[in-house]
């Protein structure tokens, strides 16, 4: 059993972040009411529900994309307050969006740094340390499993679920503490798609606390650790793996427990009427 595993079965991992009653307003507009929820170091955390749920509002919360109309995000157990991306990748919460942030015209390892790369000398004498840059990219990728054996070959020619490990691993390789995956596999197919869950899975085990955005209750139940179920802004639903079967979870996050709710509200107003 891995460090992580052992914290997630003894329960006794303090929350790497939390939010504490955070809602979120745009004008008179609540995208986001009263939700509170926790992520721990080696835990995936589904986060789940149908377009226009709140799980957008939720992640660029987390990330400092935006601030908390009310409540708090907390890191490490302290208030963080994270007015930007930047400020929170300085923290360590590094958010993948599903653009990738990649240059499709571009080399696969500098792709991998876009800025952070290795040099050699000093002053105007500095330049980019080509080889080890390309070794340090081709082994972080090998690390998750994508074997690439010519780096220089352009991002734009990798597959897709290639593409995702390259941006997952660049987070990693980044610090990220705390990793959020904007729906990674959404445009992929089966195969490309395991392999980002694969990865997504060998993050966690590793230590990261990650938070894996989608609307595919299958792609979630495969990986998760803990599912939040978000529906119109609100928090429906936070469970374990053990409180869930795959087919609750999926009609948690369409509804159903509420349509089913409502049909017997009015099968009740109407017998009701019929007395």
């Amino acid at each position: 059993m891995t460090m992580a595993e052992e914290a997630r079965t003894n329960g006794g991992e303090s929350p790497v972040l939390e939010m504490r009653n955070v809602s979120q307003r745009f004008g008179p507009v609540e995208a986001l009411h009263e939700v509170s929820a926790q992520v721990r170091a080696g835990e995936v955390a589904c986060v789940v529900g149908s377009n226009g749920a709140g799980k957008s509002v939720f992640t660029q919360l987390l990330c400092g994309v935006l601030q908390p109309s009310e409540g708090e995000v907390l890191l490490d157990g302290e208030v963080a307050h994270m007015h930007s991306a930047r400020d929170a990748r300085k923290r360590g919460i590094i958010m993948v969006y599903q653009d990738l942030a990649l240059v499709p015209l571009m080399s696969a390892w500098r792709n991998f740094f876009l800025g952070a790369e290795p040099t050699l000398g000093r002053g105007p004498m500095r330049r980019i340390d080509v080889d080890r840059a390309r070794e340090q990219a081709v082994e972080a990728l090998a690390h998750f499993g994508v074997d690439i054996i010519d780096p220089d070959r352009p991002v734009q020619t990798l597959s897709g679920g290639q593409r995702q490990v390259l941006a997952i691993a660049r987070a990693v390789s980044q610090g990220a503490r705390v990793l959020i995956l904007d729906e990674p596999t959404s445009a992929l197919g089966v195969r490309q798609s395991s392999i980002v869950l694969r990865v997504v899975q060998q993050a966690a085990s590793e230590g990261a606390a990650v938070l894996f955005v989608t609307p595919k209750s299958g792609h979630a139940y495969l990986v998760g650790h803990r599912f939040l179920v978000f529906q119109r802004g609100r928090l429906v639903g936070d469970y374990q793996r053990s409180e869930i079967t795959r087919e609750q979870l999926t009609a948690a996050m369409s509804g159903f427990d509420e349509a089913s709710r409502l049909e017997r509200e009015l099968a009740a107003a109407e017998a009701a009427e019929a007395d």
